[in-house]
Protein backbone atom coordinates (compact mmCIF):
# COMPACT_ATOMS: atom_id res chain seq x y z
CA UNK A 1 0.00 0.00 0.00
CA UNK A 2 2.76 2.46 0.99
CA UNK A 3 4.76 1.58 -2.13
CA UNK A 4 1.74 2.16 -4.40
CA UNK A 5 0.95 5.49 -2.76
CA UNK A 6 4.58 6.58 -3.03
CA UNK A 7 4.64 5.62 -6.73
CA UNK A 8 1.51 7.71 -7.35
CA UNK A 9 2.98 10.72 -5.55
CA UNK A 10 6.31 10.46 -7.41
CA UNK A 11 4.77 10.07 -10.87
CA UNK A 12 2.33 12.92 -10.27
CA UNK A 13 5.06 15.20 -8.91
CA UNK A 14 7.46 14.37 -11.75
CA UNK A 15 4.91 15.27 -14.40
CA UNK A 16 3.74 18.38 -12.54
CA UNK A 17 7.20 19.81 -11.82
CA UNK A 18 8.59 19.22 -15.31
CA UNK A 19 5.47 19.55 -17.45
CA UNK A 20 6.70 16.36 -19.07
CA UNK A 21 5.41 15.36 -22.50
CA UNK A 22 5.92 11.90 -23.96
CA UNK A 23 6.26 12.09 -27.76
CA UNK A 24 5.85 8.69 -29.40
CA UNK A 25 7.57 9.56 -32.68
CA UNK A 26 8.75 6.21 -33.97
CA UNK A 27 6.69 3.72 -31.99
CA UNK A 28 3.46 3.49 -30.03
CA UNK A 29 2.85 3.03 -26.31
CA UNK A 30 1.92 -0.64 -26.50
CA UNK A 31 2.65 -3.39 -23.97
CA UNK A 32 5.22 -5.38 -25.94
CA UNK A 33 8.46 -6.17 -24.12
CA UNK A 34 11.14 -3.55 -24.65
CA UNK A 35 14.48 -2.16 -23.57
CA UNK A 36 14.23 1.64 -23.40
CA UNK A 37 17.64 3.32 -23.55
CA UNK A 38 18.15 7.03 -23.00
CA UNK A 39 20.63 9.85 -22.51
CA UNK A 40 21.68 10.49 -18.91
CA UNK A 41 22.26 13.96 -17.50
CA UNK A 42 20.37 13.92 -14.19
CA UNK A 43 19.57 11.61 -11.27
CA UNK A 44 15.93 12.17 -12.18
CA UNK A 45 16.20 10.65 -15.67
CA UNK A 46 14.87 7.17 -14.97
CA UNK A 47 12.17 8.52 -12.65
CA UNK A 48 10.86 10.81 -15.37
CA UNK A 49 11.03 8.14 -18.07
CA UNK A 50 9.30 5.61 -15.82
CA UNK A 51 6.66 8.18 -14.81
CA UNK A 52 5.99 9.08 -18.47
CA UNK A 53 4.96 5.55 -19.40
CA UNK A 54 1.25 4.64 -19.31
CA UNK A 55 0.36 2.74 -16.10
CA UNK A 56 0.04 -0.63 -17.84
CA UNK A 57 3.57 -0.28 -19.27
CA UNK A 58 5.00 1.14 -16.06
CA UNK A 59 3.95 -1.90 -14.05
CA UNK A 60 6.21 -4.16 -16.13
CA UNK A 61 9.08 -1.74 -16.81
CA UNK A 62 12.05 -1.80 -14.46
CA UNK A 63 14.87 0.77 -14.30
CA UNK A 64 18.42 -0.55 -14.18
CA UNK A 65 20.38 1.10 -11.37
CA UNK A 66 23.70 0.79 -9.56
CA UNK A 67 23.90 -1.05 -6.25
CA UNK A 68 26.52 1.41 -4.99
CA UNK A 69 24.10 4.37 -5.12
CA UNK A 70 20.70 2.84 -4.44
CA UNK A 71 21.16 -0.17 -2.16
CA UNK A 72 21.78 1.72 1.04
CA UNK A 73 19.61 1.56 4.17
CA UNK A 74 16.80 4.09 4.18
CA UNK A 75 14.72 5.85 1.55
CA UNK A 76 16.87 4.96 -1.49
CA UNK A 77 16.60 1.24 -0.85
CA UNK A 78 12.84 1.49 -0.28
CA UNK A 79 12.34 3.45 -3.49
CA UNK A 80 14.40 1.28 -5.81
CA UNK A 81 13.17 -2.05 -4.42
CA UNK A 82 9.56 -1.40 -3.42
CA UNK A 83 8.45 1.52 -5.61
CA UNK A 84 10.43 1.26 -8.86
CA UNK A 85 11.12 -2.49 -8.66
CA UNK A 86 14.56 -1.72 -10.09
CA UNK A 87 17.11 -4.18 -11.42
CA UNK A 88 20.29 -3.60 -9.44
CA UNK A 89 23.75 -4.18 -10.88
CA UNK A 90 27.13 -4.06 -9.19
CA UNK A 91 29.20 -1.64 -11.25
CA UNK A 92 32.32 -2.40 -9.22
CA UNK A 93 32.19 -6.14 -9.79
CA UNK A 94 34.59 -7.79 -12.21
CA UNK A 95 33.68 -10.71 -14.45
CA UNK A 96 32.38 -11.58 -17.88
CA UNK A 97 29.79 -9.37 -19.55
CA UNK A 98 27.20 -12.15 -19.36
CA UNK A 99 27.65 -12.59 -15.59
CA UNK A 100 27.44 -8.85 -14.91
CA UNK A 101 24.28 -8.57 -17.01
CA UNK A 102 22.61 -11.68 -15.61
CA UNK A 103 20.11 -9.71 -13.46
CA UNK A 104 18.96 -7.86 -16.60
CA UNK A 105 18.70 -11.08 -18.61
CA UNK A 106 16.73 -12.69 -15.79
CA UNK A 107 14.31 -9.73 -15.73
CA UNK A 108 13.77 -9.99 -19.49
CA UNK A 109 13.20 -13.73 -19.22
CA UNK A 110 10.61 -12.98 -16.54
CA UNK A 111 8.73 -10.83 -19.06
CA UNK A 112 9.79 -7.40 -17.86
CA UNK A 113 10.87 -4.38 -19.89
CA UNK A 114 13.92 -2.34 -18.85
CA UNK A 115 15.15 1.25 -18.70
CA UNK A 116 18.89 1.55 -19.24
CA UNK A 117 21.41 4.37 -19.66
CA UNK A 118 24.25 3.14 -21.87
CA UNK A 119 26.52 6.11 -21.13
CA UNK A 120 27.02 4.44 -17.76
CA UNK A 121 27.19 7.68 -15.78
CA UNK A 122 25.65 11.15 -15.86
CA UNK A 123 26.86 13.33 -18.70
CA UNK A 124 28.07 16.59 -17.12
CA UNK A 125 30.03 17.71 -20.18
CA UNK A 126 29.07 19.97 -23.07
CA UNK A 127 28.87 16.96 -25.41
CA UNK A 128 25.33 15.76 -26.20
CA UNK A 129 26.26 12.12 -25.43
CA UNK A 130 29.14 10.28 -23.85
CA UNK A 131 30.48 7.13 -25.55
CA UNK A 132 28.30 4.11 -24.86
CA UNK A 133 29.45 1.27 -22.62
CA UNK A 134 29.38 -2.23 -24.07
CA UNK A 135 26.59 -3.52 -21.81
CA UNK A 136 23.81 -2.56 -24.24
CA UNK A 137 25.47 -4.58 -27.00
CA UNK A 138 25.93 -7.68 -24.85
CA UNK A 139 22.36 -7.45 -23.53
CA UNK A 140 20.86 -7.32 -27.01
CA UNK A 141 23.22 -10.04 -28.20
CA UNK A 142 21.85 -12.26 -25.41
CA UNK A 143 18.18 -11.35 -26.06
CA UNK A 144 17.99 -10.04 -29.67
CA UNK A 145 14.21 -10.38 -30.08
CA UNK A 146 13.38 -7.73 -27.46
CA UNK A 147 12.53 -4.32 -28.96
CA UNK A 148 15.20 -1.69 -28.40
CA UNK A 149 13.71 1.81 -28.15
CA UNK A 150 15.81 5.03 -28.07
CA UNK A 151 14.42 7.78 -25.81
CA UNK A 152 15.79 11.33 -25.86
CA UNK A 153 15.17 13.22 -22.60
CA UNK A 154 15.24 16.97 -23.20
CA UNK A 155 15.62 19.76 -20.64
CA UNK A 156 15.65 17.77 -17.39
CA UNK A 157 19.19 18.91 -16.52
CA UNK A 158 17.97 22.53 -16.92
CA UNK A 159 14.72 21.96 -15.03
CA UNK A 160 16.69 20.87 -11.96
CA UNK A 161 20.28 22.13 -12.32
CA UNK A 162 22.93 21.18 -9.79
CA UNK A 163 22.72 23.17 -6.58
CA UNK A 164 19.16 24.42 -7.10
CA UNK A 165 16.53 23.62 -4.46
CA UNK A 166 13.46 24.31 -6.61
CA UNK A 167 12.86 23.34 -10.24
CA UNK A 168 12.79 25.90 -13.03
CA UNK A 169 9.52 26.19 -15.02
CA UNK A 170 10.79 24.58 -18.23
CA UNK A 171 8.95 22.05 -20.34
CA UNK A 172 10.61 18.65 -20.42
CA UNK A 173 9.98 16.22 -23.28
CA UNK A 174 10.74 12.58 -23.84
CA UNK A 175 10.95 11.53 -27.50
CA UNK A 176 10.46 7.80 -28.12
CA UNK A 177 12.07 6.74 -31.39
CA UNK A 178 11.84 3.90 -33.86
CA UNK A 179 12.92 0.43 -32.63
CA UNK A 180 16.45 -0.64 -33.52
CA UNK A 181 16.64 -4.05 -35.13
CA UNK A 182 19.37 -6.46 -34.08
CA UNK A 183 21.75 -7.32 -36.92
CA UNK A 184 23.57 -10.60 -36.40
CA UNK A 185 26.58 -9.66 -38.53
CA UNK A 186 27.14 -6.29 -36.79
CA UNK A 187 30.13 -6.00 -34.45
CA UNK A 188 30.08 -4.24 -31.08
CA UNK A 189 31.53 -0.93 -32.24
CA UNK A 190 29.14 -0.64 -35.18
CA UNK A 191 26.11 -1.54 -33.05
CA UNK A 192 26.95 0.99 -30.32
CA UNK A 193 27.58 3.71 -32.89
CA UNK A 194 24.23 2.98 -34.56
CA UNK A 195 22.43 3.05 -31.21
CA UNK A 196 24.16 6.29 -30.25
CA UNK A 197 23.32 7.92 -33.59
CA UNK A 198 19.66 6.96 -33.16
CA UNK A 199 19.56 8.99 -29.94
CA UNK A 200 21.37 11.94 -31.49
CA UNK A 201 18.92 11.92 -34.41
CA UNK A 202 16.03 12.10 -31.94
CA UNK A 203 17.62 15.11 -30.24
CA UNK A 204 17.97 16.87 -33.59
CA UNK A 205 14.36 16.11 -34.56
CA UNK A 206 13.22 17.52 -31.23
CA UNK A 207 15.21 20.71 -31.85
CA UNK A 208 13.72 21.09 -35.34
CA UNK A 209 10.13 20.44 -34.28
CA UNK A 210 10.30 22.50 -31.10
Amino acid sequence: MLASLTAFIITSAARLLTGARALWLGCTADPRQRVYYANHSSHGDFILLWASLPPELRRRTRPVAGVDYWQKPGIRSFLINRVFNGVLIDRQRTGSATNLLQPLIDAIDHGDSLIIFPEGTRNLTDEPLLPFKSGLYHLMQARPTVELIPVWIDNLNRVMPKGRALPLPLLCTLSFGEPLQWQEEEDKEAFLERARNALLTLSQEKAQNG
